[in-house]
């Protein structure tokens, strides 16, 4: 069990993000406690981005996405120890968290360290006192603007409402918007019906398949791979339902099918 960091502060936090992003990661992002203008997914209260640590990188009308933090550590430790997650998902960055650092608080130094990657924690806006998972790119090719994406919700009601949808759209904006991605590619196992449908609903292109790439429950199982690309991003944007308008009323938000 982690103790808090009492001394967390946004200049400490703000010096890791540079460490960590260099020049990937603009100024203008770094604000303390996520109190900074909206980004293009819109606005979260005040109140919620005031009790949480870390930064608010990216929200929408019902999840939000913050910088991860020292403390984060233990929910890794716990969606690590969940077979369940590990059979749905197989987060590579949740089997590393246990199986090479044995949970080791080392792990938030070599996830900050590491410039091929990015770690940001789901949030929802109302309703979850707790982190509902994480969203990471990784494998970042910057000059060729491409990189993996990888959603991980832990909880199942935030899941069953649609959560990790719109944590992965928020992350694809931001691999847009600050990182200047053109591309997104995503795996998911053929029995996972439900990443599928996610994959789907975000815009992904069913691309090619892993033919029995993986071993799960004693037998192989196909790997699909997904992508999606910078202008069908911006199209999905434009239809956006979960994304709250920088002006205007609610009701100027334009549903999506």
């Amino acid at each position: 069990m982690l103790i808090p960091d009492s001394s967390w502060h946004a200049n400490a936090e703000r010096e890791r993000l540079r460490r960590q992003f260099g020049i990937l990661f603009p100024e203008p992002m770094l604000k303390e406690r996520g109190n900074g203008p909206p980004s293009p997914a819109g606005s979260v209260t005040s109140a919620v981005a005031a009790e949480e640590p870390g930064i608010v990188v990216a929200r929408g009308r019902h999840v939000h996405l913050r910088t991860f933090t020292p403390d984060d550590l233990e929910h890794l430790a716990r969606w690590a120890a969940d077979p369940a997650l590990q059979r749905m998902v197989g987060s590579e960055l949740l089997q590393l968290h246990r199986d090479v650092y044995e949970n080791d608080p080392s792990f938030f130094e070599a996830v900050l360290t590491d410039t091929t990657q990015i770690v940001l924690i789901a949030m929802a806006n109302e309703g979850f006192s707790q982190p509902i998972g994480f969203v990471r790119l990784f494998n970042i090719h910057q000059s060729e603007g491409y990189a993996g994406i990888e959603t991980v919700v832990a909880d199942f009601r935030a899941a069953r409402r649609g959560y990790g949808v719109q944590a992965s759209r928020l992350m694809g904006y931001y691999g847009v918007d600050t990182l200047g991605l053109r591309r997104l590619e995503a795996k998911a196992y053929e029995y996972n019906a439900l990443s599928i449908n996610t994959l789907k609903r975000n815009g992904f292109t069913h691309e090619g398949t892993l033919r029995k790439a993986t071993l799960r429950d004693g037998r192989y199982w196909d790997i699909m791979i997904f992508g999606i690309l910078r202008d069908e991003i911006d199209e999905q944007r434009r239809k956006d339902r979960y994304l709250i308008p920088l002006e205007g009323a609610e009701g100027d938000v334009i549903e999506s099918p």
